[in-house]
């Protein structure tokens, strides 16, 4: 019954029923200071609903009512001991769980497929990453996640790391053994914290892979917006007290915070959490169904296969979230980035992502049966378009070896740099970013030895068409590495 209340939802409509004269930001008023045709297209509703931190409505920052409460109620629907609602995305949740564990020269243990946020991070709080390679397919040309062997393997040999990050499920739905992975570094007393962007929703049917939360995990920044029916930006972080400082969590959110929360964000995070714990697996249930329904469909198609419960059965492939519509386009003799363009221009249909070899499609409780029959239907038509169409050897996709990191990423993100031809870049310690899709794994990252080992895997890998992302000189001719200093002569 608790989890029927909605405090902050609630409130914020008792504030502006009261329809109190604003003398604060934000300076619209009502919406009465903007533009009148964006005024009419977001409506009164929201606009009498976007308000600041002031007294009756509390404060994310110092939260003691109405934030307090919808805190604690996300906290007991997600298995929490603490949840911190995120205005920065799940970006900033994860930001805040790396900088609340780590300080300078600590290690983190990360797989080398992480998002941007957590790189970002590890230069922000000067740490050094001990990096674990995630487990490839080589059919797919995707990356999974990382499997219990190599946790074990890497906490024997940094016994004193500050922390584990793992992601949970991947972007494409996998999810690897996370319970076992959480008691193995609990073995040294190491925290686990979470990347769970693609996961809110997990954690209410038992038929999805366990929840962070479930796993015994630490920490875990958990996007709402993306699969959980909350405004985009809007994440939570879920705390366990034992292995970290909550107060000192606290701390960091409220630093990597925004003073001027936006409310409307606040309020759509109160009213999916309810969502979700009241309904949460009849929504799960009904994505599940539609889901299945069109990757039994598509897989009639001829030359095109959407990824199932085949795919199971191995150490990083241990449970799936079957709302994810992983389906591979190499058989038809084009792209995935073709096949995503090709769907935009004829069908007027959106995915959520592409490669060379995929498309990505995700599924919820807010698809029809409609929408799902217009996807096979254009994915059928796609195929009728594309069988004459010879697919061509496929690139052997390889995993390099993992660079000798010479200096932290913040120093070498920090260090004077100079750019140098990439041919005669060995020795030399990068300051960029680069990596190639598939499998969307970095080559290099700032403050590793450059070898001759992996330029030759970059030129072999430009040489067969597949697309090398991350420097600022996007020919690859070049690459930013750390000064040499000349020596003062006496």
């Amino acid at each position: 019954m608790r989890q029927m209340k909605t405090p902050l939802f609630s409130g914020l409509l008792e504030h502006a029923n009261r329809n109190p004269i604003q003398f604060h930001i934000p300076g619209h008023k009502k919406g009465m200071g903007m533009h009148p045709a964006f005024r009419e297209f977001i409506g009164e509703n929201a606009l009498s609903i976007d308000l600041i931190n002031i007294a009756p409505l509390d404060d994310l920052h110092h939260p003691k009512a109405m934030i307090k409460e919808a805190q604690d109620l996300a906290a007991e629907a997600f298995g929490a001991d603490h949840t911190f609602f995120s205005v920065q995305g799940t970006s900033g949740a994860i930001m805040a769980m790396i900088m609340a564990t780590c300080k300078p020269g600590d290690k983190i243990i990360v797989p080398r497929n992480v998002h941007k946020s957590v790189m970002s991070a590890i230069i922000f709080a000067g740490a050094v990453p001990i990096f674990i390679h995630p487990a490839m397919d080589e059919r797919l040309g995707i990356s999974h996640g990382i499997t219990v062997k190599a946790v074990q393997k890497a906490l024997e040999t940094h016994p004193d790391a500050a922390a584990l990050l793992v992601i949970n499920p991947t972007y494409f739905g996998i999810a690897g053994d996370l319970r076992e992975i959480v008691r193995t570094a609990h073995n040294y007393e190491i925290p686990v914290l979470v990347d769970e962007a693609h996961g809110v929703h997990i954690h209410f049917h038992e038929d999805l892979p366990i929840s962070a939360m479930q796993a015994g995990a630490d920490m875990a920044a958990t996007s709402v917006h993306k699969l959980g029916g909350s405004l985009t930006q809007t994440s939570i972080l879920n705390v366990r007290e034992g292995l970290v400082d909550v107060d000192r969590v606290k701390t960091v959110m409220s630093m990597l915070t925004t003073t001027s929360t936006s409310y409307i964000f606040l309020a759509s995070l109160d009213m999916a959490r309810q969502h979700l714990a009241l309904n949460g697996h009849l929504l799960a249930e009904q994505a599940m169904q539609l889901a299945e329904k069109a990757r039994n469909l598509i897989n009639e198609i001829p030359r095109i296969y959407c990824v199932g419960k085949e795919i199971l059965g191995k150490p990083a492939t241990f449970a799936m979230d079957p709302t994810k519509l992983l389906i591979h386009v190499r058989d038809l003799g084009i792209t995935g980035w073709e096949v995503e363009n090709w769907l935009r221009n004829k069908y007027n249909i959106e995915v959520e992502m592409s490669d060379l070899y995929n498309i990505l499609c995700f599924v919820t409780a807010g698809d029809t049966e409609e929408s799902i029959q217009t996807l096979v239907n254009a994915l059928r038509d796609l195929s009728v378009e594309f069988a004459h169409v010879q697919a061509e050897e496929k690139p052997t996709i390889s995993l390099p070896n993992i660079p000798l990191l010479s200096t932290t990423p913040r120093d070498a993100f920090y260090a004077e740099t100079e750019i140098v031809p990439l041919a005669e870049a060995a020795g030399r310690v990068t300051t960029e970013f680069i990596m190639v899709y598939p499998p969307g794994i970095p080559i290099f990252l700032p403050g590793e030895v450059i070898t001759e080992e992996n330029i030759a895997y970059i030129l072999e890998n430009i040489r067969v068409g597949l697309p090398v992302q991350g420097p600022e000189d996007e020919t690859l001719k070049t690459i930013k590495v750390v000064k040499r200093q000349t020596a003062i002569s006496g």
